[in-house]
């Protein structure tokens, strides 16, 4: 059963997007289960079922990737949402595929987001990989602003892998491509706040890690516009409640987007 919404609570629609094998459907599991949106015991019987398919690491993936052959390719086909509650918000979260062939499936879910959250692997050449051309970190970012997305959240993920292991120095240099990336496109990148993770490990996913003594936090703009202030952003959920809250315009234009269709046969 999902969890009941808490109507208290603003409403807030969030998708998750970056280059293939980021480790955004790993981060999203792994926030889902410290918002307490999945148990203790499901996260067991995947990390069970994993190791027994030799995939150990994607047990948090799991919560979401729920596919047959997802499971086995280890990748995102389709998009997935579910929900939790942080301190600020009931959020439904959507998980975007990251591999190009299911592009389709990405604009299906960012088109029902209010903000974005951005998973940007840090390891050796990963990044390199995502923000190159070819790679599909441009690409979403450049999508989700087409699709009206106004703000977005840069999770640098993967510290744990960096050379040497949490790096301040990768973590600088990935700020500073995406940052000049994130302008060239339109956001406003003094409200975007850039987050140190490891999705895999739990670092800086809803409290803050120990295993980076230099994080001090994002410093960034909230609030409307000309009613700005300075907050401090420290780790993955207290970002997502800087987000500012959305209007929903209810008089204006309408857009559905179709997420399935089905074909039902018989008579009647």
């Amino acid at each position: 059963m999902p969890p009941k919404r808490n109507k208290e609570k603003p409403h807030l629609n969030i998708v998750v997007i970056g280059h293939v094998d980021s480790g955004k459907s790993t981060t999203t599991g792994h926030l889902i289960f410290k918002c307490g949106g999945v148990d203790d015991r499901t996260i067991e019987k995947f990390k069970k079922e994993a190791e027994e398919m030799g995939k150990g690491s994607f047990c948090y993936a799991w919560v979401l990737d729920k596919l047959k052959s997802e499971r086995e390719r280890g990748i995102t086909i389709d998009i997935a949402l579910m929900q939790f509650e942080t301190p600020k918000y009931d959020v439904t979260i959507i998980d975007a595929p990251g591999h190009r062939d299911f592009i389709k499936n990405m604009i299906t879910g960012t088109s029902q987001a209010d903000a974005a959250v951005l998973i940007v692997a840090a390891g050796t050449g990963e990044f390199e990989a995502g923000i190159s051309s070819n790679g599909q970190t441009r690409e979403h970012l450049l999508l989700a602003f087409t699709l009206g997305v106004r703000e977005v959240i840069i999770a640098i993920n993967k510290m744990d892998t960096t050379s040497p292991p949490y790096s301040e120095e990768r973590y600088k240099e990935i700020k500073k491509e995406v940052g000049a990336y994130l302008k060239k496109v339109g956001f406003q990148v003094p409200r975007v706040p850039f987050v140190p993770i490891s999705g895999f490990k739990g670092d800086n996913i809803d409290t803050l890690t120990s295993n980076m003594s230099w994080w001090k936090g994002a410093k960034v703009q909230t609030g409307e516009k000309g009613k700005e202030k300075e907050a401090t952003v420290n780790f993955l959920t207290e970002a997502l409640d800087n987000v500012t809250p959305p209007t929903r315009h209810f008089t204006k234009p309408h857009r559905l987007p179709l997420q399935d269709l089905n074909k039902i046969g018989g008579i009647g």
